[in-house]
């Protein structure tokens, strides 16, 4: 199901590395999700109404994620998920590790998702680990957000999965650190939820 993914919504996933791996964290949660969105400056995300109001874009989340946890520390679910789980729960949702280390590699070259050796934790078991095979695993919370950006896809009566989808699958789980930022900073998820929903129903330009 990868390819019903938009070019946009894939640079959303392959960004979500790119976040966690600058804040030297692991696995990757629903906050990074939300840095790789507000990432695309003029996205659909980063320019809604409701997030531009309460001054949340991407320096700000990254800030508000340093705040909370700090740079380095485990940012996830408490409880890490092995290699193996990371890609068995992706594959049930459609998404093939291996074709978005291809993508991430053609983009961003060979090697693109390994961590510096120098600054990735050591730690192990109930905290977190890093994965052994080049690239940061997603916790439960942010597989669970992937999952449901496709049942909003289907809510919707959508066969692609955008941005959006992504964005009102985080405000669906609610529970995550995305959430709190956003709870935080007084966001409107009822009307961030709407425009996110009126974005997708706009002809694209």
């Amino acid at each position: 199901m990868f390819e019903r993914f938009t070019h946009a919504a894939r640079e959303v996933v392959v960004r979500t590395q790119q976040e966690a791996r600058e804040l030297q964290q692991t696995p990757i949660g629903t906050e990074h999700l939300l840095l790789a969105l507000l990432a695309q400056a003029d996205g659909p995300i980063a320019t809604a109404p409701a997030l531009r109001d309460k001054g949340v874009d991407h320096r700000y989340a990254r800030a508000e994620i340093l705040r909370l946890v700090g740079r380095g520390t485990a940012a996830g679910d408490p409880i890490a998920d092995t290699d193996a789980d990371d890609a068995a729960a992706l594959k049930a949702i459609g998404i093939d590790l291996d074709a978005v280390r291809r993508a991430i590699e053609e983009n961003f070259g060979p090697g693109a998702l390994q961590l510096p050796r120098n600054t990735a934790p050591k730690r192990r078991g109930l905290l977190g680990r890093f994965s052994g095979s080049g690239h940061t695993p997603f916790s439960a919370r942010g597989k669970k957000v992937l999952e449901l950006s496709l049942r909003e896809a289907i809510r919707l009566k959508h066969n692609f999965i955008a941005p959006e989808h992504i964005l009102l699958g985080i405000l669906r789980e609610g529970q995550g650190l995305a959430s709190q930022i956003l709870a935080e900073a007084g966001v409107d998820t009822a009307r961030l939820r709407e425009e996110a929903t009126r974005s997708l129903r706009e002809p694209a330009a």
